[in-house]
């Protein structure tokens, strides 16, 4: 059983590895466990809209520039954190995205 929850971890960290690339496979993968459905989710959500607002905040010069620079190193942090938070088999919600996956998946049922 313990393995069970540890491949359940490693799954859910798994889905931030790439992004939202990684976190769409991962929900089309998981069927079962929540907790990674949960992850996969909330990797969708955030860095897909991470990745547009970089797109759009690339075609305003300068400030857009500065901001998607700021935006990018947040995301890193973000990105370290949540692989880390999932496989230590924690349900964190990021303010607001995490509550968007949680409905999200709730719908797909």
């Amino acid at each position: 059983m313990a393995e069970a929850k540890g491949n359940e971890n490693l799954m859910a960290a798994a889905a931030y590895l790439l992004g939202f690339v990684t976190g769409i496979i991962i929900l089309l993968i998981e069927k079962q466990s929540k907790f990674v459905r949960f992850h996969a989710m909330q990797s969708t959500i955030l860095f897909g809209g991470i990745f547009v607002a970089n797109i759009v905040l690339g075609f305003i010069p300068i400030l857009g520039w500065i901001v998607g620079l700021v935006l990018s190193l947040v995301a890193f942090i973000l990105w370290i954190v949540l692989m880390w938070k999932a496989f230590q088999g924690e349900m964190y919600k990021v303010p607001y995205v995490g509550d968007m996956a949680a409905q999200q998946l709730a719908k797909m049922k």
